[in-house]
């Protein structure tokens, strides 16, 4: 048979505190209320004490209760007991992203321009004492480290079907066509892709929303482009259109981050399509203070985000 732990149901945190709350301030009433309770339960904590430990842990002076030698090595192991389980508590929350001090916000590129920062110094007003981390990547990237505990939320396009994930639409967007503005198709008040098969192409890679969007407009279209090259952001991407390296597709959100030299023209009719963006949090996170904060500052500034 194993060694019988000393320590039972008859001790516990709280009993330890109002033994702590008794001899730091040597009288039942003001121990009370320290700890928003009566000094009859205070009574009571520290009886229940001396029983379980088989020991007095005070003694009568007076009208009052005098803590023992015993109470005072017992008050020494309750400070270090209660603070030790205070940061562990702590530790484990900010571990989990609860109460943490810091909100890592995932987004895609293309919502740094004015959507990001919109939010960030939305958020900085409401919680001054919250520091803001951000994460770039992919739609792929963003789900993968949302799901890891890597980053606590996502701003990215719109999620369906996955259980696990809290989304709230923030706008939605129409793609466009991009490119040089010395080229013919800057000029013209919508493209039609159909047209377009003998141009050269350059795409995000795979994994974007973006690219999404891109794939499923060529497939409409009835061809394959022909890509000449794929990239990781959204501002190198517009850099290679400015170049004249090729053509692409981009959400109107980057409107105002397009480089001189490029231009941003509507698809046709049946090639038009939009594009929702999201913020994402895990469904089991729904609770936690700071992703509330954000979820709030994202509906009251929905209209300002895009």
């Amino acid at each position: 048979m194993g060694t019988r732990s000393p320590l039972g149901d008859e001790i516990s945190f709280r009993k330890l505190q109002s033994l702590l709350a008794f001899i730091e301030t040597g009288n039942l009433a003001r121990a009370a209320e320290r700890l928003d309770t009566s000094a009859v339960s205070i009574h009571r904590a520290l009886h229940s004490l001396e029983e379980a430990l088989s020991c007095p842990l005070f003694q009568p002076k007076g009208r009052q209760l005098a803590p023992t030698d015993a109470a005072l090595e017992l008050a020494d192991a309750a400070r270090d007991v209660l603070r030790r389980m205070s940061e562990g508590i702590r530790a484990t929350r900010e571990a989990a992203g609860y109460g943490s001090d810091r909100l890592r916000i995932g987004s895609l590129f293309s919502l740094t321009s004015r959507t990001v920062p919109r939010v960030v110094i939305a958020l900085k007003r409401r919680r001054e004492d919250l520091q803001a981390e951000l994460v770039l990547g992919s739609n792929a990237d963003l789900l993968q480290k949302l799901r890891a505990g890597e980053i606590d939320a996502a701003l990215m396009g719109h999620l369906g079907g996955d259980r696990d994930i809290e989304s709230e639409v923030l706008f939605e967007d129409e793609i466009g066509f991009a490119a040089p503005t010395r080229s013919p198709y800057a000029r013209q008040t919508a493209v039609d892709l159909a047209d377009c098969a003998e141009d050269r192409f350059v795409s995000l890679s795979e994994g974007f929303v973006t690219f999404e969007g891109f794939t499923e407009a060529f497939r409409i279209a009835g061809y394959a482009p022909q890509v000449v090259m794929r990239t990781g952001d959204i501002f190198s991407l517009m850099n290679l259109v400015q170049g004249g390296v090729g053509c692409t597709l981009l959400p109107g959100r980057i409107r105002p981050a397009l480089p001189e030299g490029v231009t941003l023209v509507p698809l046709a009719a049946p090639f038009r399509m939009r594009q929702s963006i999201a913020l994402h949090f895990l469904r089991r996170r729904e609770r936690d203070p700071n992703l509330l904060a954000l979820l709030a500052i994202c509906r009251s500034t929905r209209g300002e985000l895009s």
